[in-house]
């Protein structure tokens, strides 16, 4: 893959995290550019991997091949109208990693550019074990497509979706269920914590048996979840006790109808930018 100069419109969580994944794959840091309006998080980038940081955007957009716009989706227009009234985009790729902004909003704060992509990171992508949805117009040729699923395989695994809605359903499936597992995963806690394990002991128990699973299911792409579950569930037994608790009191809906709630919010945000 053929390296480029990419800019980062903001420097905050994410971009450090995709950042990071470059300079440790080997990405030379002197082709990236991050900017922000103060100091203190562009120094720790300075410092931490060598990489080119400037306080204005105008500068880091024009010194950008691929230009990834990581700012809050609030002031994601107002920072689109001033990079257009003074920089030159044509020709570079404009990625979005905002939540709630649909590719054709995007493309009208850019001025009815039509090069963008809208992509869906998670926080797990600070770990480098994180899920980003990507959606593209036709407008966005192979090769930038594939250029930018490069850049953020740094941070995890990548998948491209056909349509701007799937983007939402990535949300629900990825962006906000890493939230989903960390309630889970209290709940759990909590009530063996109320069962006599210490704080500590509990939240060992409870985050050792969710990273296994997890490594079980990457591990066996052969069989479905389904099947993995009924390796662990003898009938009578004490984990088919649970299971049955669990669809008595219908989790499988409850977690359908979250999913449809993030989905919908999704939507509505769509509408607020």
């Amino acid at each position: 893959m053929q390296a480029r100069r990419l800019s980062f419109i903001g420097a905050g969580n994410m971009p450090r995290s995709i950042i990071s994944g470059l300079v440790k794959g080997g990405y030379d840091p002197k082709l990236i550019t991050a900017s922000n309006p103060s100091r203190p998080k562009l120094d720790a980038l300075e410092k931490d991997f060598g990489i080119v940081t400037t306080q204005s955007n105008h500068e880091a957009c024009d010194k950008g091949d691929v230009v990834i716009l990581s700012v809050k989706p609030q002031i994601m227009a107002d920072t689109c109208k001033d990079l257009i009234e003074h920089c030159d985009i044509q020709g570079k790729l404009m990625v979005s990693i905002a939540a709630g902004i649909t590719t054709g909003r995007l493309m009208e704060m850019l001025g009815d550019y039509a090069k963008v992509v809208r992509t869906m990171p998670n926080t797990p992508s600070s770990l480098s074990l994180g899920m980003t949805g990507l959606y593209a117009p036709e407008s966005v040729d192979l090769e930038d497509r594939d250029f930018i699923a490069f850049v953020l395989n740094h941070v995890g695994k990548t998948l491209w979706v056909d349509t701007d809605e799937q983007i939402n359903t990535v949300i629900a499936a990825a962006g906000s269920s890493p939230a989903y597992l960390f309630l889970f995963a209290q709940a759990m806690q909590d009530e063996a914590m109320a069962m006599g394990m210490s704080k500590d002991d509990a939240r060992l128990l409870v985050q050792q048996a969710l990273l296994g699973s997890a490594e079980m299911i990457c591990h066996n792409p052969e069989l479905e979840l389904s099947e993995l579950r009924a390796q662990v569930t003898s009938k009578g037994g004490t984990t088919h006790e649970a299971i049955c608790t669990f669809q008595d009191n219908q989790l499988e809906s409850i977690v359908s109808k979250a999913m449809q709630a993030a989905v919908r919010r999704a939507g509505e945000m769509a509408n607020d930018f």
